[in-house]
């Protein structure tokens, strides 16, 4: 029997996030300006036919999982990498701060923000996928963290990062505390996904599972370019 998290972008799309899709037949994605996740029903040479018909020449989508293998003459791999993914099976405590709610207004700043520390893929809509706390310094976006994908029962912890000269506060762990446990107060269990090997692969991964975080399976993910 396979779990929810299996495929966590599917389920997503197919479900709490559905109003943000884009589906053709067996094939989903997020628009690119919100993210470049998408996924297909079936790892059939069909199911990424009907995702290339989603995606216009030169653009890129995140797939994961055997798919992959059968992109074919339709697409260009840019490159891959496998990444941890992580479920929180311990109650999380909320920080002793509180963290200013991040809305469309301090998108600019979060976009600068994510150039800087490099957390993994943000864009213009980003923020439409769930709710994000951050924190200023000298009224600056020192550090920022929020939910991505949402399955049912399950939402992602996501955009974890914080600006170099405010590192070493604890802001990461007190901003990641605080939307794991809204994401539980809700009924929600959080998980979260880390690139194995990168710089912050050790540091993240000791600060995850020190809020009760643990691996529960590692899978592929590569970018692809759709050709002409």
């Amino acid at each position: 029997m396979t779990h929810p998290l299996d495929d966590a972008v599917w389920n997503a799309l197919a479900g709490p996030h559905a109003q943000l899709a884009e589906r053709r037949g067996r094939a989903a994605r997020y628009p690119a300006e919100v993210s470049p996740f998408a996924a297909v029903a079936a790892a059939d040479a069909d199911a990424l036919a009907d995702l290339a018909a989603l995606v216009p020449a030169g653009g890129i989508v995140a797939l994961g999982g055997p798919a992959v293998a059968l992109a074919g003459e339709r697409w260009r791999a840019l490159g891959g990498f496998e990444v941890v993914q992580m479920l929180c099976d311990a109650k999380v405590s909320p920080p002793a701060r509180d963290f200013a709610e991040l809305g469309r207004a301090d998108v600019p700043e979060m976009l600068a923000l994510v150039q800087r520390t490099e957390p993994g893929p943000f864009g213009p809509r980003t923020i439409e996928l769930g709710r994000y706390l951050g924190t200023r310094d000298g009224g600056l976006l020192a550090a920022m963290a929020g939910e991505r994908l949402r399955v049912p029962g399950y939402t992602e912890v996501s955009g974890v990062c914080t600006a170099p000269e405010a590192r070493g506060r604890g802001l990461a762990e007190a901003l990641v505390r605080a939307i794991t446990a809204g994401i539980q107060a809700r009924g929600d269990a959080p998980f979260l996904h880390v690139r194995a090997g990168s710089p912050s692969e050790a540091t993240a991964t000791a600060l995850y599972a020190r809020l009760g975080f643990r691996e529960r399976r590692r899978t592929q993910l590569a970018v692809l370019q759709r050709l002409a």
